[in-house]
């Protein structure tokens, strides 16, 4: 399973942010192929105030499903308005989501320049635990 991320920052106006907030939402909800939709908004943080506002999470089967629904006519609108905002005030990324059953999350493999020792430890947790497995494999 392929997930979708915007982190929204603590806007300036709360107000403005939420009005356009609403009308990329409804936009998003016409994209196709989503097979969930999840909005986090944080109330606070042990470390003061958090510079995290929302999260907006929309889950995918696959990287190309992902792709024809940003890629798609609803998609396209909804970046647009995305942009209505200011280019520094969201973060967007691209993640694999693991269901845990146990044990420890994969190690991403190290890059070829990377050192040895990271690679082996990877490895190692990758046969010491089976337990971790891409979504998408269940």
């Amino acid at each position: 399973m392929i997930k979708f991320m915007i982190l929204f920052r603590s806007p300036e106006d709360a107000e403005r942010f939420e009005n356009i907030y609403q009308d990329f939402l409804a936009l998003v909800e016409r994209m196709p192929d989503i097979l969930r939709r999840q909005v986090v908004h944080v109330t606070g943080s042990p470390q003061g105030a958090p510079e995290i506002y929302r999260i907006l999470e929309l889950y995918f089967e696959s990287t190309d499903t992902q792709t024809e629904a940003l890629m798609s006519d609803a998609g396209q609108e909804a970046g647009k308005e995305l942009h209505r905002l200011p280019s520094d005030s969201f973060q967007l990324l691209f993640a694999d989501v693991y269901e845990e059953a146990g044990g420890s999350t994969p190690q991403p493999a190290a890059d070829e320049e990377g050192d040895a020792a990271d690679a082996d430890a990877a490895a190692e947790s990758e046969t010491v635990s089976d337990t971790v497995s891409p979504s998408s494999a269940d």
